[in-house]
């Protein structure tokens, strides 16, 4: 009794811990973890959720990107094109020939090198054309250098793969010409600073630098695809020629703008080398040559103007040759005594042309060469115009004037002539750049005397005495005059030209094709009036004249299908 009575006095002592106040501690601390645990589930949730977001953000990003690539693309372009520090140029059907895009320059920066040996055998595998032995001594210098300037994308894509930090890329604007050497001689080039020197970027500098007009291209009335055709045939004439050099225009007989300006051997204005040799001269705006019987069409011209003859007026006893002062003038054939006016200018006769000159008279001729501004230097969208030599009217000069001796001028020049003879007879300005047509016209041989001429010049081309039969393009009426004669420049050269204007009968285009120095084509067989023969004379009418015909024949389809008349007798026939 006692045992148990102690028991329960234990168990009842206040001083003691109880089997309860251990079970108390027990549930605190179950209490305890379960907050904890909470807590750890609560922060797992918040992470969750914030990867959640950030995932889900980035998704819908990544779908707007995509959606918004097209917008994105123009709105970069639309960028780029408002901050371009010089505008595009375009030929008149909006190809571009000229435009400026971002570009690099390589430096090194010596300091971020780790290993220059190793830097200078990469430099050394894969540009060998770099001069190693200056590169080893700035890298010495430990001083910031230009590795290569105007990189190609390719040079570019090769320094980067080297994967050195201290390559540096520098972007600046460089101006490209996307046909290379097809218009060197007219859109001429910059200079590093982007500022015309050359051509139309410095005739148009400051328009093309104007950020106003940044949107809007500078657009030119050449047309590319006829420009290639007429390089390509004129390129393989000289080859077939053995010619030094050539030139062509192509131009509206009516507005004066010029649809094709060749001259060659032409230069990749890419490349922007400085070139001193005359060979590379613009002859067609600068050149000044003695273009020999083309002007005999002036003399025939004038001489019918002032009602002094006509096509059909008999000039008899003509002689084999004139002395005049000094000189000793003849023909290079025998012709007959007795010819018509137009006949003298179809068989193309100097003695028969000096005899009408002499009926005109100096004052008369000399005025018509005045108004005609065939001594003055031609105007033109670029500075790269040359200037004819000013001579005397001494004596002997009306003979040798009248059919194209001892008087220079560019071709340029005679070709704004013929145009004018073809178009009615009023004088035309040229031009390169899309403007307002002039009101105004300076006249110099009435429509009736143009009518007359234009006929006569398709005779040049058809008859069996003509001088031009290889121009005689089926389709295009053809008219036109040779012109052989010595280089200015080279006593030794000759120069032969032809100056064709079609069609004949409602005149709309004027060509002319010049060779320097050609020599025979001895293995070129010809289709000359139906037969076959080989080449043996060196004059106009046998290469000057055979290059314009093949010319015609590639650019006739494009100039028909780019007519007016073409299109709206095209669009009468088939609403009919």
């Amino acid at each position: 009794m006692k045992l148990r009575k102690n028991k329960k006095k234990n168990i009842l002592n206040p001083n003691q811990t109880s089997f309860y106040f251990e079970d108390y501690l027990e549930t605190n601390k179950k209490n305890k973890y379960s907050k904890s645990k909470n807590f750890l589930h609560d922060r797992i949730y918040l992470l969750f959720f914030l990867f959640f977001s950030l995932i889900l953000i980035f998704s819908i990003k990544i779908i707007y990107v995509s959606l918004s690539k097209v917008e994105l693309f123009q709105n970069e372009n639309t960028y780029q094109q408002s901050n371009l520090l010089r505008r595009d140029i375009t030929d008149k059907n909006g190809s571009i020939i000229s435009r400026n895009i971002q570009s690099f320059h390589a430096a090194v920066n010596p300091k971020l090198v780790n290993n220059k040996e190793n830097f200078i055998i990469k430099l050394r595998l894969h540009f060998q054309e770099l001069q190693i032995d200056k590169i080893k001594k700035k890298m010495n210098e430990e001083k910031y250098f230009y590795l290569k300037k105007r990189l190609s994308q390719k040079e570019k894509e090769k320094l980067w793969a080297l994967g050195e930090k201290a390559i540096i890329f520098e972007p600046f604007q460089s101006r490209i010409y996307t046909h290379s050497n097809l218009f060197s001689h007219l859109v001429g080039q910059v200079d590093y600073d982007n500022y015309g020197i050359s051509g139309i970027e410095k005739y148009f500098d400051k328009e093309l630098k104007d950020k106003n007009l940044s949107k809007h291209p500078l657009e030119l009335t050449l047309d590319t695809n006829i420009q290639y055709l007429v390089n390509k045939e004129l390129s393989e004439a000289i080859e077939t020629f053995g010619a030094t050099g050539g030139g062509s225009l192509l131009m509206d007989v009516h507005s004066g703008e010029i649809l094709s300006l060749v001259s060659l051997p032409n230069f990749d204005i890419n490349k922007r080398a400085h070139l001193e040799d005359k060979i590379y001269m613009n002859k067609i705006t600068k050149g000044v040559y003695e273009l020999g019987s083309i002007f005999k069409t002036f003399t025939i011209a004038l001489a019918i103007e002032n009602n002094i003859v006509t096509p059909k007026t008999i000039i008899d006893k003509i002689p084999n040759s004139i002395k005049c002062s000094r000189h000793q003038i003849s023909d290079i054939k025998n012709f007959p005594d007795k010819l018509s006016v137009q006949d003298i200018l179809i068989r193309s006769s100097n003695v028969g042309t000096l005899l009408i000159a002499r009926k005109i008279g100096k004052e008369k001729l000399k005025q018509f060469i005045n108004d005609s501004n065939l001594l003055k230097s031609p105007e033109l969208e670029i500075e790269e115009v040359g200037k004819p030599i000013n001579f005397e009217w001494n004596k002997c000069k009306l003979e040798t004037v009248s059919f194209g001796h001892g008087i220079t001028t560019t071709p340029l020049q005679a070709a704004t002539v013929y145009a004018a003879l073809a178009n009615g007879g009023k004088m035309i300005k040229p031009s390169i750049v899309k403007k307002d047509k002039e009101k105004s016209h300076k006249r110099i041989i009435s429509k009736e005397t143009s009518d007359i001429m234009n006929n006569i010049l398709r005779k040049v081309v058809t008859e069996k005495e003509g001088t031009a039969s290889l121009a005689d393009i089926d389709g295009y009426q053809v008219g036109g005059k040779t012109g052989t004669s010595q280089n200015y420049y080279d006593k030794k050269n000759n120069l032969n030209t032809f100056i064709s204007i079609f069609p004949s009968h409602k005149p709309k285009y004027v060509l002319l094709v010049m060779l320097e120095n050609p020599q025979v084509a001895k293995d070129l067989v010809y289709n000359y009036r139906g037969m076959n023969i080989k080449g043996t004379r060196n004059e106009a009418g046998w290469n000057s004249v055979y290059v314009a015909g093949k010319m015609i024949k590639k650019i006739g389809p494009i100039l028909a299908i780019n007519s007016e008349d073409f299109n709206q007798q095209y669009v009468t026939e088939k609403t009919n």
